[in-house]
């Protein structure tokens, strides 16, 4: 099934699947099993983070199916994140080489900086550090000098490539101005509500591939939310294609120049995520899920809105 599916090239000329895998709050177990199923389905592609705490269950699930002899590794592409207690130079490639041992891999396809921004180190598990207050301690290291802590690990072969997240455009542009390796991702929070066309062109026009995390905007059937999930517009698109919802979304987020990373950990629909690329949507279905776009975000990080360096204060 995964020859079927189509490939992406980076600018460094390595290439990655058009669908990944999420992870994020997918533990005690349940990530590992949806790793494992997603690879036996054709996913080639998995992506977690330090943050996620789940990097152990998605290296065992990988060792497993490298040991079957269902993939080799080299035929799965693992992108993680750096946390933004990590942001310190001198400490990046050490929480580089502490991600590989959660993993029990060698080296990782992809190592993005997770935010722009980062906190306070206060130890390695103190992800989300408080003061006396409550509030989150933040530092301000300057995303270049991360970032060329960074390059040092493509060096080291820690890492095959290296990317960002959560960047916007200034942001972005200032690093491409001041890097010697390119980034080759900026994975960004995308689905119809938050389109994100103009972050889209500009990542375009550098040759940086987005990644699209919330693609589907956490659904909650219980409060049938988000619109774009429930509402009967979407749904005669989908019936249009003999298609549910998601499906639907998945493909305008794969059309307008995106890799979704739907998370989940129910197998029918880790299946059903992969099942996207035998039809096209047209222009009319591209009018109906662009007039989703209200620009609202699902994380805005509000916490971290007093950093230099927090992404969210421009329009893009």
């Amino acid at each position: 099934m995964s020859s079927k599916i189509p490939y992406v090239k980076h600018n460094n000329g390595t290439q990655i699947q058009s669908i990944g895998l999420g992870t994020y709050t997918s533990l005690g177990g349940d990530c590992e099993r949806a790793t494992l199923h997603a690879i036996d389905v054709g996913y080639r592609h998995i992506d977690t983070a330090y943050f996620y705490e789940n990097e152990n269950e998605v290296g065992a699930a990988v060792q497993r199916k490298i040991a079957e002899g269902v993939i080799k590794r080299e035929d799965i592409h693992i992108t993680t994140k750096l946390w933004c207690h990590f942001h310190e130079p001198e400490r990046v490639e050490y929480a580089c080489r502490k991600t590989l041992q959660n993993f029990g891999l060698q080296y990782v396809d992809l190592y993005l900086m997770h935010w722009p921004y980062s906190y306070v180190y206060r130890g390695d598990n103190e992800m989300m550090p408080t003061d006396a207050k409550g509030e989150v301690e933040l530092n301000d290291i300057d995303y270049l000098d991360t970032w060329r802590a960074m390059e040092k690990l493509v060096e080291l072969g820690l890492t095959k490539s290296i990317g960002v997240s959560n960047f916007n455009s200034e942001q972005l542009t200032r690093l491409l101005a001041n890097c010697k390796i390119k980034p080759i991702h900026n994975q960004i929070e995308c689905h119809p509500a938050l389109n994100q066309k103009k972050l889209i062109a500009l990542c375009k026009k550098n040759d940086i591939v987005v990644t699209a995390y919330c693609p589907l905007g956490r659904p909650n059937p219980a409060e049938k939310t988000p619109n774009y999930i429930y509402d009967a517009k979407v749904q005669a698109i989908g019936d249009k294609y003999k298609k549910s919802t998601a499906q639907v979304v998945l493909r305008y987020l794969i059309e307008i120049g995106t890799i979704p990373l739907p998370k989940s950990s129910n197998p029918k629909r880790i299946e059903e995520n992969f099942k996207i690329f035998d039809f096209q949507l047209d222009a009319e279905d591209h009018a109906v899920l662009d007039s989703y776009n209200t620009g609202e975000r699902l994380i805005p990080m509000t916490h971290a809105i007093k950093s230099k360096n927090y992404p969210f204060n421009i329009e893009f």
